[in-house]
């Protein structure tokens, strides 16, 4: 399938199910944002209920919904909560108040952690023993295995535990954020007396207690349940529940009042552990005193109490996941090194000299992050024709083998520049300390502009060569950062394009220093151009004429109202426009009238799916394809309130590169959902024939061989 080719229909679709018309100023023409990002987070459950998908990865994938939904709780809900808390009516897009919203999530949460205990309880827990992995409670192990315990917990647990009890002297204890806990009753048998405790289970211990065997697993809360008599001894134990909080964890930083910004932030990640309860988790057993004695002390009301038949927080499964069983594992796909980027056996690589032959676009991570951005770094830092090395920094690895080069550039006199994010979410103090490190060594670290976040993924090395200066360039759709290298499905490309190195110079100049109005030639950078330069193109695409007006875009979500009602307009006129959306989509597709040209598809499967691609077919000035890439999806936050930039290619081989990858998610027939007029999402009614992931696996394989692009396709 071509993407100059519209499909004739979307597989699976369920006509019968289409609204009415709706009217272009009603507020139904938005699907709401938070229940989207639940949709998705239940097509992530889908795959834990996936027989075909190995054991190992089923447990993997529900460990990534429980962790989902936590930070959608910290964060989203939270914000609801907060406009609730202060009087706010303001309506979202789709026309649901805060106070809609937030009740209504409660819902539909409480629904899918239902059906993630039943598929874990049911299905994944007896599957993993009966391969012989066995998630065993304390009431299932004999006399010898407890006597087992009963050393394990002397000499591991016991010493790391605090039990904090609840009286007139001893105030309710503060419950920090996600951490899991034991709810003790105990009984004073003199006196008949009953108070409450809490013992806090430990983070720095595993999840999971291993028994000797190497193949039974414990909770942690169990074993230390079992054992309460030696934390209160003497003392009678009337009632244990386990029970887990969930609090605001969302930034609420006043940048216009922060002298130092790395200081403010440092101070709202301390503020962070404080902040509301939006969440209580508890095991459904808990007596209806424990339970209200939680809720009254954590100031929650029915609506966020979540009661668990099974093991509260099953993120605690990507210990399972670690487990060396490759029989019960994805296959490893290691990244491979396409043919431009290494040099025939026995003679030396010049990274320079293969991008200064022309555009290099990198597929990750099927393409090696390591041998083509991570050695572009490396190289820059220890050329001594390398003048300078520019990089913004949104989220990076702990051990980043990127920071490790920029310092060591530092250190030979290289001009270093890093813009460090320091608000990107829940990597505030792994970014506050890489920036620290980075400034020690004489790294020039800025920390964005006032009031934006800085999201953009580009990076800069200026060469002085033999017939003058050049700039090498990378910009990407995905982080410098080397683990979700390997696990995110990201583009990028390698050039030396002169207009592409001017337009990155200029970034970097009003990154870090002052600027307004840049203009730019290869880039399309928010919040200034991009909004209006997507509304031109789509715009451009109705001019076009009857027949000829056609859209493909990729990215994780899609939520910005005005971009959405453009959209909407170019369907009316007969543009024919597909989506693929891996995460949250806030248009309604199929609506006659309305999107009736619209098709709306997420993939969801072994990798992430990351990278954002923008194709219009009539997006130059002659009236050919524009292909563009880039770090924003079209959401306000990222047209508006964020750094961001678009590149466009220009190159025919790149160009025909990136067009093929959405031609495979438009054929993708196994990992694809597509989304219907209703709302509902259903899985792509196929026969299996294209699965994207082997497809741009067995792409990237035919790259590590010196073919013209037009003949990959024939050596597959």
């Amino acid at each position: 399938m071509s993407t100059t080719t519209a499909p004739e229909s979307t597989p699976g679709a369920d006509d019968e199910q289409a609204p009415g018309t709706i009217a272009a100023d009603d507020p139904e023409r938005f699907l709401n944002r938070e229940l989207s990002w639940l949709d998705f987070n239940e097509r992530v459950l889908a795959l834990a209920d996936d027989p075909s998908i190995p054991l190992l990865e089923r447990a993997k994938f529900l460990a990534i919904f429980s962790q989902n939904l936590d930070e959608f709780f910290q964060v989203r809900v939270a914000g609801l909560l907060d406009q609730v808390a202060a009087g706010i009516r303001l309506r979202a897009p789709d026309g649901r108040s805060p106070t809609a919203q937030v009740r209504e999530l409660a819902a539909r949460a409480r629904d899918l952690v239902e059906r993630e205990e039943r598929l874990f309880l049911e299905h994944v827990a007896p599957e993993l023993a009966a391969n012989g992995i066995v998630l065993s409670s304390w009431e299932e192990l004999d006399d010898d295995d407890r006597q087992h315990m009963v050393g394990v917990f002397q000499d591991r647990i016991f010493p790391v535990l605090t039990p904090l009890a609840v009286d007139p002297g001893h105030p309710f204890p503060y419950i920090s954020n996600l951490s899991l806990n034991l709810a003790v009753t105990v009984r004073d048998p003199v006196t008949d007396e009953r108070r409450f405790a809490r013992v806090k289970v430990p983070p720095v211990l595993s999840r999971f207690v291993v028994m000797p065997d190497g193949e039974r697993f414990v909770p942690l809360e169990q074993v230390i349940a079992a054992h309460l008599d030696e934390l209160f001894p003497g003392m009678a134990i009337d009632d244990v529940v386990a029970f887990r909080v969930t609090r605001n964890a969302d930034l609420t930083l006043e940048e216009e009042e922060a002298d130092d910004l790395l200081a403010a932030v440092e101070m709202e990640l301390r503020r962070r552990r404080f902040g509301r309860a939006v969440r209580l988790e508890i095991d459904a057993e808990a007596s209806p005193e424990v339970r209200e004695l939680l809720m009254r002390e954590l100031d929650v009301d029915e609506h966020a109490v979540f009661e668990h038949q099974g093991p509260l927080d099953l993120g605690g499964l990507w210990a399972v996941h670690a487990l060396d069983r490759p029989d019960l594992r994805d296959e490893d796909w290691p990244s491979v090194t396409q043919a431009r980027l290494s040099a025939p056996e026995g003679e030396p690589f010049d990274i320079f000299a293969a991008v200064a032959e022309g555009p290099i676009l990198v597929h990750h991570p099927y393409d090696s992050f390591v041998t083509s951005v991570e050695e572009l770094v490396r190289r820059a830092s220890r050329d001594p024709k390398v003048l300078a090395i520019k990089i913004t920094l949104y989220r990076t690895s702990g051990d980043s083998p990127i920071v490790r080069s920029l310092v060591r550039a530092a250190e030979r006199g290289k001009q270093v520049a890093a813009l460090v994010e320091l608000k990107a979410r829940f990597d505030e103090a792994n970014n506050i300390e890489w920036a620290k490190v980075l400034e020690e060594a004489g790294v020039h670290v800025t920390y964005g502009l006032l009031g934006l976040k800085t999201h953009t993924k580009t990076l800069l090395v200026v060469r002085d060569e033999e017939d003058g200066i050049r700039r090498y360039c990378h910009v990407g759709t995905g982080n410098y950062n080397s683990k979700t290298a390997t696990l995110y499905e990201d583009l990028g490309i390698l050039s030396a394009d002169a207009d592409l190195g001017t337009d990155l110079t200029q970034l970097f100049n009003y990154l870090t220093g002052y600027g307004r109005n840049v203009d730019y030639r290869r880039l399309m950078v928010a919040p200034h151009s991009m909004r209006a330069g997507i509304v031109e193109l789509i715009r451009g695409e109705v001019a076009a004429g009857p027949g000829r007006g056609r859209i493909v875009m990729k990215m994780n979500s899609l939520v910005d109202p005005q971009m959405i009602d453009v959209l909407y307009e170019a369907s009316a006129a007969g543009v024919e426009i597909d989506l693929i959306i891996r995460g949250i989509c806030c248009l309604r597709p199929g609506v006659p009238g309305l999107s009736e040209n619209i098709r709306v598809r997420s993939l969801v499967g072994r990798f992430l799916e990351h990278s954002r691609i923008y194709w219009f077919a009539n997006g130059t000035e002659d009236d050919r394809p524009l292909v563009a890439i880039g770090s924003a999806d079209l959401m306000p936050r990222n047209l508006d309130r964020r750094v961001e930039a678009l590149t466009v290619i220009t190159d025919p081989a790149v160009e025909a590169q990136v067009r093929q990858v959405l031609d495979v998610n438009l054929e993708d027939d196994t990992l694809a959902w597509t989304l219907h007029a209703d709302g509902s999402w259903h899985p792509v009614a196929g026969e299996g024939h294209v699965n994207a992931h082997e497809r741009f696996r067995a792409l990237a394989l035919a790259r590590t061989r010196r073919l013209e692009p037009a003949d990959v396709d024939d050596a597959l």
